[in-house]
């Protein structure tokens, strides 16, 4: 991940500020930065929330829960961190995680246990055998 004082991260301003009083941590504006920059880096989000690709599966994940403007700064803040990370690294190569990085790498155990856990939370009594294959 790029740092907070990389260059990119302090001409786009993609990073959203944390506002911080008392114990309360609170999400600022992300600022104004280099509207051409911004620009072309909201272009790119657009076009990669549209594929079958990690970052057009980040973007149907964040939606969800946050909308549709706020999965396209976290797109976008994406594909700036991993060009970032080309241009400074002449040795590196990119290589798309895949759209079913998060399903692959889940945790089934952990997955069960969280469902399972919220079933009693609703009053339910639950008792799991394993589906023949």
């Amino acid at each position: 991940m790029a740092t907070a004082n990389s260059p990119s991260e302090t001409t786009s301003k993609l990073s959203p500020r944390t506002i911080q009083s008392g114990g309360k941590n609170t999400s600022g504006p992300t600022g104004k930065g280099n509207p051409w920059l911004r620009g072309a880096l909201g272009e790119a989000a657009i076009s990669a929330a549209r594929t079958d690709t990690f970052l057009g599966a980040r973007y149907r994940r964040i939606v969800k829960r946050r909308g549709h403007m706020k999965a396209l700064v976290a797109v976008a803040r994406s594909i700036l961190v991993s060009v970032w990370h080309l241009l400074s690294n002449p040795h590196t190569r990119y290589r798309d995680l895949g759209a079913d990085f998060h399903t692959r790498n889940l945790d089934p155990a952990r997955k069960t246990r969280n469902l399972v856990r919220q079933l009693q939370a609703l009053g339910h009594d639950v008792t799991l055998t394993p589906a023949a294959a």
